[in-house]
């Protein structure tokens, strides 16, 4: 049936709005929103209201442009500051602790295929294929579930999850394709194969920090009239990093995060509101990337292969990656064992390893079908078990900090640059801190705290000394710095605090 564009937009923009109201639900009770855009795109499918979408060359479009900017983003947020204590420890187990992963799910498929499960057979080959597809954790799963509930651990934790589900695609991602070739031509010797990581890793960090860096310069010095083009100007960038890199034969999802922590740590022209374009970019492709893949697949596809769906789910959870986290951790002596357990538990599988079990469907590869429905069933496992447990988990080893939540400004559409590090916050006024008298002259402030805005019945003017101020008034204030801003607080007897 050919649906016309007027309905099919109609048809996404009712998914995507759907996606948002569930989403919102969904934080509340502490299920992952991806998990619940996964099942929407379940109901909407053909076992459910029936729309027809069965191309998993578009599903790989779409998740590759997602993949990208969920990695280029996650690379703009990360600080240096935060992951040089960790870096070390995120390369070894984005790389060692992959590999860790695929090998030893692969030696258990590989033994219950032929021995315990007789759904299907799968030769050592297949068996590492299959574990290969899986052997990351996923960076858009990971990053929405640290930042979303705000997440603050103890060891330097989030920046080394981060960074590890941020780089560690890159490792599947060539074990993935390694396999496959060597499906169409066994003749490949383990040196070409050697040569081939290396070229992938080498080029792949090369292009990203190169290019990063000289893609800063680029966006300083070009002088755009239309400050809107900006954004734009670095998802050009994001995507030439991607497809040059590639085309040279290093890998592009490295090359992609490198860049994206390279330009996130320098100062460039329209910073915040480039970072804010993408943030809400990123959400908008992690939810069509879920709803094509949830679409994709018929969820009567996935009950034949339950059995060991959960087996190899639990495996992995439970084994696989808990014994190669440990195992690539063991030179950092100063980790405690609780922190090591933790990190083997946030190791989500969601859209990316989905995405990464269409290369060897669409390459034909034996048995590649049932390969895709195991790995989206086991995604769909470790969302609902891992995903569901995280700050759990964290409260229950000693690992979550209680930090107060920093509260974003309500009233005043007003945000400083990165590089300022005074604090800004708005209060409104109430009774006691008129008791001196009404005006602003009368209002105890200390010294390093400016009073600039106020707002009164959705109007908004500078004050001044002899302003008469009104109970209900909201009031923007500037201070050098967080300390000054308690003491601010302290001053008007204001408890409930939102800084920004």
């Amino acid at each position: 049936m050919t649906v016309s564009i007027e309905l099919f937009l109609l048809i996404a923009s009712l998914l995507l709005f759907f996606s948002l109201i569930v989403g919102k639900t969904g934080y509340k009770f502490g299920v992952p929103v991806l998990l619940l855009f996964l099942f929407i795109g379940f109901a909407a499918g053909s076992d459910g209201l029936g729309l027809q979408f069965s191309s998993p060359e578009v599903a790989q479009y779409i998740g590759v442009i997602a993949l990208n900017i969920i990695l280029f983003s996650g690379g703009m947020d990360t600080r240096f500051s935060e992951i040089k204590p960790v870096v070390l420890k995120g390369v070894v187990l984005a790389t060692v602790g992959v590999f860790l992963t695929a090998v030893i799910t692969a030696v258990f498929i590989y033994y219950i295929t032929n021995n315990v499960v007789k759904t299907v057979t799968f030769t050592f080959m297949e068996s590492l294929l299959l574990a290969s597809v899986m052997s990351s954790t996923d960076s858009a799963s990971v990053f929405a579930i640290l930042r979303s509930k705000g997440l603050s651990l103890k060891e330097n934790l989030r920046p080394l999850l981060e960074l590890e589900s941020g780089s560690n695609d890159p490792m599947a991602f060539m074990l993935t394709i390694v396999l496959i070739q060597l499906f169409q031509s066994p003749e490949i010797s383990t040196w070409e194969v050697a040569f081939m990581f290396l070229k992938q890793l080498v080029l792949g960090a090369l292009s990203g920090f190169i290019l990063g860096k000289l893609s800063v310069r680029v966006i300083n010095k070009i002088n755009l009239d239309n400050d809107a083009l900006y954004s734009v100007l670095l998802l050009t960038v994001m995507f030439f990093l991607f497809g040059f890199t590639s085309f040279i034969g290093g890998n592009g999802y490295l090359a992609v995060y490198t860049g994206g922590l390279m330009v996130g740590n320098h100062r460039f022209v329209h910073k915040r509101s480039s970072l804010k374009f993408f943030d809400g970019l990123t959400w908008l492709f992690q939810i069509i990337m879920f709803l094509a893949l949830g679409l994709l697949v018929n969820p009567s596809e996935l009950l034949p292969i339950a059995g060991i769906g959960i087996l190899i789910g639990l495996f992995m959870i439970v084994v696989s990656r808990p014994l190669s986290v440990l195992i690539s951790l063991l030179p950092f002596r100063k980790m405690t064992f609780k922190a090591r357990l933790f990190t083997s538990w946030v190791g989500l599988r969601g859209a990316v390893p989905i995405i990464f079990a269409t290369y060897p469907l669409i390459s034909e590869v034996p048995h590649a079908k049932i390969m895709f429905n195991i790995v989206f069933f086991i995604t769909i496992l470790s969302l609902v078990i891992q995903g569901t447990t995280v700050s759990a988990m964290a409260g229950w080893l000693g690992l979550a900090l209680s930090t107060p939540p920093k509260r974003q400004l309500k009233e005043f559409d007003v945000e400083f640059s990165d590089e300022i590090k005074s604090a800004m916050c708005e209060i409104t006024v109430n009774d006691t801190m008129l008791k001196e008298g009404k005006r602003v002259m009368d209002i105890s402030l200390p010294d390093q705290t400016l009073l600039v805005m106020v707002k009164r019945n959705n109007k908004y003017f500078i004050p001044r000394g002899n302003t008469q101020l009104e109970g209900g008034d909201s009031l923007l204030v500037i201070t050098d710095n967080e300390e000054a801003m308690r003491e601010t607080y302290k001053q008007l007897g204001v408890k409930d605090s939102m800084v920004s």
